[in-house]
């Protein structure tokens, strides 16, 4: 069994999730041809970053992205840390020669994106990109049907993507509504996750018209250590200015005749994490729901007058991701629940097959650039309030 030795660059939300990811595959997936080691973390504030590596099972720490894509003890790098660092990591990580793993979105820009595509193809490294979603097993089912031609050709795509955490005009200024930082708000946060699965699920987008608005733009700044999702400001605390979307809505064409909506926000009172796609065709239609991610509802038109939407429950041995290669259930027996963590394992698993087999896997580079390419044609479309092209990658 081959080990990939890990450094990964960042501890906060995602940082957490990945290393819970690393720590799990030898439990869940013990079968891989190979197994990530959690050899170093890296992360500017002394201290803390001793502390959370303790925490989350890392054997060393440094302080410097340099040192650690020199070192020759690490075969991955993987970059959690804030948007507008991730095009210079991965241009950093691959130029050193390393692989590397990479959260979405990929960049602030489209030219960003470009760059570090071009970085890691001129390296000839591995390069993946985490948009963890498509590998909810319901999510991975609805791509097999599809491809089966369970739902014939697609006429419609909608999703929604909603959350309420910037509601109240108290939560401050953390880097994700500083577009220098984040490069967008709710387009590049929520709607790059669902562009992603449109792309996939669907097929490419040709053009886009968008809306975006910023509903508070003022907010007080930050007292405390900015993780991204919060944080704390002091009585009477300085203002900053937000400039960047807090809602959008999107309307698509795709390349093969589809129409599409996409709405992401983070202003919807009540919605947590309310990620939606429906996919409606000729033959039938597909729902899912990632706060009922065990769940795939399916509408076969074939069924006539006694046709309604079921619910697959995806946690058969049968579905993706969820039986092992000898037989019997991977992780829990059916309807047995399970979670956001999981995407971050099934994603980690494949990727593990991949520089094992030293082979490109999907979501790579090439997939984020596209993203970034429809991100980019939606924010033109916004201010320019016209239908925009879709820029080719």
């Amino acid at each position: 069994m081959k080990e990939i030795r890990v450094g990964l660059i960042g501890y906060n939300f995602m940082g957490r999730a990945h290393s819970n990811a690393y720590r799990q595959i030898p439990f869940f997936w013990p079968e891989l041809p190979a197994q990530p080691v959690r050899q170093v973390l890296c992360g500017r504030t002394k201290g803390r970053t001793e502390a959370e590596a303790k925490r989350l099972g890392w054997a060393e720490v440094t302080h410097s992205v340099d040192e650690l894509v020199a070192r020759d003890d690490i075969d991955l790098v993987d970059i959690t840390a804030p948007n507008n660092q991730h095009a210079e990591l991965i241009i950093k990580a691959a130029e050193a020669g390393k692989h590397v793993f990479c959260e979405k979105p990929l960049a602030t820009s489209l030219a960003d994106a470009k760059a570090a595509l071009k970085a890691v193809r001129k390296a000839g490294v591995i390069h993946m990109i985490c948009h963890n979603y498509r590998r909810a097993p319901a999510v991975s089912l609805a791509k097999q049907m599809i491809d089966q031609g369970l739902l014939g050709r697609i006429y419609h795509w909608r999703a929604l993507y909603l959350q309420d955490w910037l509601l109240s005009p108290e939560v401050p200024m953390m880097w994700r509504v500083q577009k220098k930082i984040a490069g967008s708000g709710s387009l590049g946060d929520l709607m790059a996750h669902s562009i992603d699965l449109a792309l996939w699920l669907v097929g490419d987008i040709s053009s886009v018209a968008c809306t975006m608005e910023t509903f508070i733009k003022k907010r007080p700044k930050l007292e405390t250590v900015d993780t991204g999702l919060g944080g704390k400001a002091k009585a009477g605390a300085p203002m900053g200015t937000v400039d960047v979307d807090d809602g959008v809505i999107a309307l698509a064409r795709f390349a093969n005749g589809a129409l599409g909506t996409f709405e992401a926000t983070r202003f919807a009172a009540g919605r947590k994490n309310h990620n939606v796609f429906e996919i409606n065709g000729e033959k039938g239609s597909l729902r899912f729901n990632l706060e009922r991610m065990n769940e795939l509802e399916y509408y076969d038109v074939a069924e006539g007058d006694n046709a309604g939407f079921r619910v697959i429950q995806a946690t058969a041995d049968a579905h993706p991701f969820m039986g092992l290669p000898g037989g019997g259930p991977r992780y829990w027996p059916v309807a047995h629940i399970l979670g956001y963590e999981h995407t971050f394992i099934n994603t980690v698993a494949d990727l593990m097959v991949a520089l094992a087999e030293n082979k490109v896997p999907w979501p790579n580079f090439e997939d984020g650039t596209k993203t970034q390419a429809v991100l980019e044609a939606c924010s033109l479309a916004a201010e320019s309030g016209k239908w925009e092209k879709v820029p080719k990658v």
